[in-house]
């Protein structure tokens, strides 16, 4: 998986070079999210004093933003092209890396041209999405964490208020409890995932046998026991799935309200202004969602754990980690 594209010359421009250039596009959308953040701040103080200023002021505000924000879409609609191009190389990397091994495999390997062709795409898809998030959350908690340690000072309220950082402190804890408990709700969804890839690749091979031979293969029999299998795999997914989603979407909604019930009373005690208020809720938003980055894509998580389980199972099958031997002249057909 990863040596095909890493490690191969032909790749070498496009993997590392490719990767490089990822990096500095979300270097760049990275600092135009700190400097939004701090315009927040003063628009919202104008705004809360806004019979006090002029109308101008606001105007300004509005052409403050545009200028961080166009760049910002064009920057961002870019390194999305991009890496979509980027990941769609490396599923190339990885098909015609394995084509060699498996022409030269003797003895039949199962599901083979799902693994070719299915569980590379998914693989490169997944990876692509995936890791362009943890590269910009990572960028993210590097900018924003030193930021919302400043503004933690703010914060009024007992016990909080007497610890350092108290703002990072609670998104950290609440990050890794939610971790921990969807690892909990969601323990038995990967071995679902690859269940339900192996019953979906024995119907899937029925069908291909039956376009060309009716007679022997897609009977009624077959195939309502093959999907039988199917639905009885699939409802337990989705009943799995769904104790999952009541999980993930109480706690997202709870993080919502975090910053507020924390910084809220000195609004009102006149410790802080409507824009520190507004500018921590930001850059507690982006510090906690970065850390909980693998909570928010638990369920992608599975479905590429599954993915590399089952390509790791091909790779040995196929002996892709053994040096490809040549053919000789014995091989060779008169």
């Amino acid at each position: 998986m990863w040596r095909s594209f890493f490690t191969e010359k032909k790749w070498m421009l496009w993997s590392w070079g490719g990767a490089f250039f990822i990096f500095l596009s979300l270097l760049a959308q990275t600092w135009i999210d700190v400097q939004i953040n701090q315009w927040y701040k003063g628009f919202y103080d104008l705004l809360q004093k806004a019979t006090e200023r002029d109308i101008s002021e606001f105007y300004d505000g509005i052409f403050l933003f545009m200028k961080l924000a166009i760049p910002y879409v064009m920057i961002y609609t870019v390194t999305n092209y991009f890496t979509r191009l980027w990941a769609f190389r490396w599923r190339e990397a990885m098909t015609f890396s394995y084509m060699p091994y498996w022409k030269k495999v003797d003895a039949k390997v199962e599901g083979a041209s799902q693994r070719i062709q299915e569980d590379c795409m998914n693989f490169a898809k997944i990876v692509e999405s995936l890791g362009l998030q943890v590269v910009r959350a990572i960028m993210l908690l590097i900018a924003f964490i030193p930021i919302l340690w400043g503004l933690s000072s703010n914060v009024v309220i007992p016990f909080f208020k007497d610890v350092s950082g108290s703002l990072v402190w609670v998104s950290l804890t609440a990050s890794l409890g939610g971790l921990i408990i969807s690892w909990l709700v969601g323990i038995k969804l990967p071995g679902l995932e690859y269940n339900n890839q192996k019953v979906e690749a024995a119907f899937r091979k029925e069908l291909v046998y039956g376009e060309d031979d009716r007679q022997n293969y897609v009977k009624p029999p077959t195939v309502l026991e093959l999907f039988t299998g199917i639905k009885f795999n699939y409802h337990r997914l989705f009943l799995h799935y769904g104790y999952f989603d009541l999980w993930l979407i109480m706690y997202n909604q709870t993080m919502i309200i975090v910053p507020y019930l924390l910084m809220g009373p000195g609004l009102f005690t006149g410790a802080m202004t409507l824009g520190v208020l507004i500018q921590t809720s930001s850059a507690f938003r982006e510090v906690q969602s970065s850390f909980s980055l693998f909570l928010q894509n638990w369920t992608r998580i599975t479905e590429l754990r599954s993915i590399y389980k089952r390509l790791n199972e091909f790779e040995k099958a196929i002996g892709f980690n053994k040096p490809l031997r040549k053919p000789n002249k014995s091989d060779v057909r008169a």
